[in-house]
């Protein structure tokens, strides 16, 4: 943490990345993903379901987060959310992204390779921005730890920023308007019947 605050004092910058904590239990951990600045910690968010799925059992070494408001900050007129990895299959957990006014869900992540793994990364990803219109960055590692594919999208969920499975940088402009009119058009989040409540 210090180095990573340290990093972004230097670059003037906030920095969002996946780190691992030691969990309460003194034998497992935490996955987290923290955002800083030259200040100090804005956000931290602890993964909250555990991949014990696809033939991994994830919680034998990993302490799921507990339930807690969503971790946000805000940066160049804009407010981010913290999410990460397997919770990206849970849509309630981007919802409450959403109902938290977040203008762009972070997603760093290291999605497990595996059949239909790609594919699924990619529809998840597009699907979280369309269901809620807003923009979805995420970052996975590339192969032949992740499936790749880090990318931005759009409130339509059309891709407007992508790497595909080498190494590199993506760079999106966020458009805040770009979000108001795709909700002018698509009032999902205004017509829905339904609230997010943890069980």
């Amino acid at each position: 943490m210090q180095a990573l605050t340290a990093l972004a004092r230097d670059l003037g910058i906030v920095i969002v990345a996946g780190l691992l904590e030691k969990a309460d239990d003194g034998r497992r951990v935490r996955n987290a993903v923290v955002a800083v600045n030259a200040d100090g910690i804005r956000a931290v968010y602890r993964k909250l379901h555990l991949y014990d799925a696809f033939g991994q059992r994830e919680s034998d070494w990993v302490e799921p987060g507990e339930i807690a408001p969503p971790q946000t900050f805000e940066a160049g007129g804009l407010r981010f959310g913290l999410m990460t990895c397997y919770d990206l299959r849970f849509p309630e957990v981007a919802r409450t992204l959403a109902d938290a006014g977040v203008d762009v869900a972070l997603v760093p992540a290291e999605w497990v390779r595996g059949a239909l793994k790609e594919h699924h990364w990619r529809t998840l990803l597009q699907a979280r921005a369309i269901e809620n219109t807003f923009f979805v960055a995420a970052a996975d590692h590339p192969p032949p730890l992740g499936v790749g594919h880090s990318m931005v999208v759009d409130p339509q969920g059309v891709p407007v920023a992508q790497v595909g499975t080498a190494t590199d940088v993506a760079v999106a402009h966020i458009d805040p308007d770009a979000i108001a009119r795709v909700r002018r058009v698509n009032p999902a989040l205004q017509l829905r019947r339904y609230r997010v409540t943890p069980r």
